[in-house]
């Protein structure tokens, strides 16, 4: 359970912070000016960045143990 919190919080500050810097540095105007909509360019990041570290978490672990069997 703790590792699905973590895996939650910690994807969902990386979502923060990119909207913060995109904020910050004025990107968002430019690719609002661009016709990019921000909203839907951070879902997509938010959809690929959520599967790509679901697949890292369900491997660690059959990963991590066959690690520590080894050491055995």
């Amino acid at each position: 359970m703790k590792r699905i919190v973590l895996f939650l919080v910690t994807n969902l500050a990386v979502m923060v912070v990119l909207s913060v810097v995109l904020s910050v540095l004025g990107v968002d105007r430019f690719l609002t000016e661009s016709g990019i909509n921000v909203g839907a360019l951070l879902v997509f990041s938010l959809v690929l960045g959520f599967g790509g570290s679901l697949i890292s978490l369900l491997m660690s672990k059959p990963d991590g143990e066959m690690v520590d069997r080894r050491r055995r």
